[in-house]
């Protein structure tokens, strides 16, 4: 695992989101970091029983917003070497492709989570 210093461009994978930033402060398990992009979009429903809708708990997951900073562990950063992309173009392409994924299948954990997604695309987007 590389270390990284302050300023450096980095992917986080935040809960399961992933995001694109810059490494704001260095911390002795994790690095801080401040969203400039989205790369996937976070997943919706029970972190603990992913995919699942019978546990009775089904929460909208928002993505990290525009300089939002976050605690990640270091072993979740890895270098970005690619162009900085537009937040909210990051956003609406992770947003796009989430839906076209979840589209594939009529399960009852897809159908909820693209009703939640279009909920939050009408916050994102305005």
């Amino acid at each position: 695992m590389s270390e990284f210093q302050i300023g450096d461009k980095v992917t986080a994978i935040y809960k399961t989101g992933k995001y694109i930033g810059e490494v704001t402060d260095i911390r002795p398990e994790h690095y801080l970091v401040r969203v400039l992009g989205v790369l996937k979009h976070p997943m919706q429903g029970d972190l603990h029983n992913p995919k699942e809708i019978s546990s009775g708990i089904f929460h909208e997951r928002r993505a990290l917003a525009f300089r939002e900073q976050a605690n990640i562990p270091k072993k979740m950063v890895r270098l970005y070497e690619e162009e900085m992309p537009e937040y909210s173009s990051s956003l609406r392409e992770a947003v796009d492709k989430m839906k076209a994924d979840l589209s594939q299948d009529s399960a009852p954990w897809n159908e909820l989570s693209l009703k939640l997604i279009e909920g939050l695309e009408k916050d994102y987007f305005k």
